[in-house]
């Protein structure tokens, strides 16, 4: 007589399972409706006062191509790819002088790169206008060291808005990195060098082939946030600086054209999720082949 095979082990009871339900729910009714509320939104069209009519249309998917607003999409690409191009390039030197570094000061250096989250993402960026602003120090120190500059010009460029955005979110990107050179051997890097490696050689062949999955993913974590940013542009950038989610802000609050600025928020998500998966696609695989 044959047994009964026993009952597959399982991680969380029948019980306990219920709790999950609620979470379900939840993640449905804030994070699931609202995204099929927005993609309903771009299929409709703009009232003549700003209202919403529920008359089916593509223009609003087709206004995205218009020359204005895809060089500003571009404009935003361009932004956020040097941005997280620039801060992977600041984070590599960051983490590994956190990793290689004693007990003692590496629990410093994760304190100091930690307090800026402690402060508003807001008073930051004021921090930084009101340094370069009207009467702010370095203005001052221009103005005492007799040199012309044109103040509004100066409190207001796209310089101030990369540097924004790279103070913002350099910490996302030194992090992920810091924890997979932690996890590093250091011992790969003096055979290397035992053999005759330059230090380029030993970076490029020892270190970014065994770090690479946490590079692409701390890339992501920078890239995704400073595409759909609007704030630091806003303060920093002034109305020189049009970047995707300085139009669709305008788009649902100054022009009241719901409609287009829903066709815009999808057009900005489609984005956000085909470029971090060819950026997956492409360097992932070839660090799991290898590791």
């Amino acid at each position: 007589m044959k047994r009964k095979p026993p009952p597959a082990p399982t991680l969380i009871s029948n019980e306990l399972a219920w709790f999950g339900y609620p979470l379900l729910l939840w993640l449905m009714f804030f994070m699931a409706a609202p995204l099929f509320l927005v993609i309903a939104l771009g299929f409709f069209s703009r009232g003549e006062y700003g209202g919403v009519e529920a008359q089916l249309t593509l223009e609003n998917f087709h206004r995205l191509f218009d020359p204005v607003y895809f060089t500003i999409f571009v404009r935003s690409i361009t932004l956020s790819l040097v941005t997280a191009l620039i801060c992977l390039a600041l984070s590599y030197p960051m983490a590994w002088a956190m990793a290689s570094a004693s007990q003692k000061w590496r629990l410093y250096f994760t304190v100091g790169l930690a307090i800026p989250f402690m402060t508003n993402l807001i008073i930051r960026v004021y921090a930084i206008k009101l340094c370069v602003g009207m009467d702010g120090p370095l203005q001052s120190l221009l103005t005492w060291l007799h040199i012309s500059f044109d103040p509004y010009q100066i409190s207001q460029n796209q310089t101030l808005v990369f540097y924004g955005m790279i103070t913002s979110y350099l910490p996302f990107m030194v992090f992920p990195i810091y924890a997979a050179l932690e996890k590093f051997d250091f011992s790969l890097v003096e055979a290397a060098e035992d053999l005759g490696a330059s230090q380029l050689k030993v970076l490029f062949s020892v270190i970014l082939p065994n770090t690479r999955t946490a590079a692409v993913n701390s890339f992501t974590l920078v890239f995704v946030p400073c595409l759909g940013e609007f704030v630091i542009p806003d303060l920093l950038g002034g109305a020189k600086t049009m970047l995707a989610g300085n139009l669709i802000t305008e788009q649902f609050l100054k022009a009241r054209d719901w409609p287009f600025g829903a066709a815009l928020s999808l057009g900005l998500m489609t984005v956000l999720l085909v470029l971090p998966y060819l950026l997956r696609r492409i360097f992932i695989p070839k660090a799991k082949a290898a590791a």
